[in-house]
């Protein structure tokens, strides 16, 4: 008698293992509200502490219990190109979305760390989604882009309505930068306000690419009977 579920539990647990160790070797990175030389901007009596409504800086920042995560908000739009783009594209991958402006110091601080980070996860089931906001004119997005090399799209959000689309616990539609992961199965594995450097974010994106392909909560799928064929008259 075949048991499937053996070999098909096992492979994605395996493959996940496989990538989490493949991000081992690379880099990650994030911070929080900063001021024009990079530096994270806390106010005042809140350093290292959870920003308001639960988002938290990048040194404090874990991952969500699979069990308790919220589901993403439906994101598409244009691209910086005027392509269209979205977060559904991108299911079945881990996804890391950040939020900047073209105007923001520590936007550019840790965009060279962004960009890196995504070439070196490319291909490993990890992707990049940007979401510009308050850049009414593209061109200035653009230009950040350009200079930053970034190969990763970004949504084009100048009034902020995608960010007003995520449980505010989790997005600080204020703070500019913000950095979530979004797991496989498009929840919300970890929310950071503020800039982020690669060695913060690394370990987040481990745990999360371990996670095996089948949510933690959802039950295996019952065994199929087997089929014997027709039954002999006796």
């Amino acid at each position: 008698m075949r048991r499937p579920r053996l070999r098909s539990a096992a492979v994605p647990a395996l493959a996940g293992l496989a990538v989490a160790a493949s991000l081992v070797l690379a880099g990650l990175t994030t911070d929080g509200d900063a001021d024009a030389d990079g530096r994270r901007a806390d106010a005042p009596g809140t350093a290292g502490r959870a920003a308001p409504g639960g988002v938290r800086t990048a040194a404090a920042a874990g991952v969500v219990a699979p069990g308790t995560r919220q589901d993403a908000p439906a994101l598409a739009g244009a691209d910086l190109e005027g392509k269209p783009v979205s977060l559904a594209g991108f299911r079945g991958q881990v996804v890391v979305v950040n939020v900047w402006r073209s105007r923001c110091g520590p936007c550019r601080a840790e965009a060279d760390d962004l960009e890196r980070l995504s070439r070196q996860t490319k291909g490993q089931g990890v992707a990049f989604l940007g979401i510009n906001t308050r850049d009414g004119d593209r061109a200035a997005a653009q230009s950040f882009v350009r200079t930053h090399g970034l190969g990763f799209p970004s949504l084009h959000d100048p009034e902020g309505d995608l960010l007003l689309r995520f449980p505010p616990g989790l997005l600080d539609p204020r703070a500019i930068p913000s950095t979530l992961v979004i797991d496989r199965h498009g929840r919300i594995a970890a929310g950071i306000g503020g800039a982020v450097t690669a060695e913060e974010l690394r370990p987040l994106l481990v745990r999360v690419a371990a996670e095996p392909e089948r949510p933690q909560d959802q039950p295996p799928e019952p065994a199929q009977p087997q089929d014997r064929g027709p039954e002999l008259a006796p």
